[in-house]
């Protein structure tokens, strides 16, 4: 189930992005890089094609790093609060 919705939601992300491209009102590569970020944990082609963003753009990769630290900790403190009787 939980793998589903980060799915859905990654590629929800993604088609976000794909329209920003073309619409002036969406960011349409912060869109591409949230549905990345997400999608690199389930899918194994958004896995390689982010390792390949990070290695031929080292800036873009040390910020890609941050966001999916903050990320990690936001997800854990969700869970953390959820889990709470």
């Amino acid at each position: 189930m939980n793998r589903m919705l980060m799915l859905g939601l990654g590629y929800s992300f993604l088609g976000l992005g794909f329209l920003g491209l073309f619409l002036p009102i969406l960011q349409g590569v912060l869109f591409l890089a949230i549905g990345l970020i997400i999608l690199s944990r389930h899918a194994p082609w958004a896995e390689r094609l982010l390792l390949r963003l990070k290695t031929r753009y080292p800036r873009l990769g040390d910020m890609f790093t941050r966001a999916e630290v903050t990320a990690e900790r936001w997800l854990h403190r969700f869970a953390m609060r959820v889990r709470r009787p």
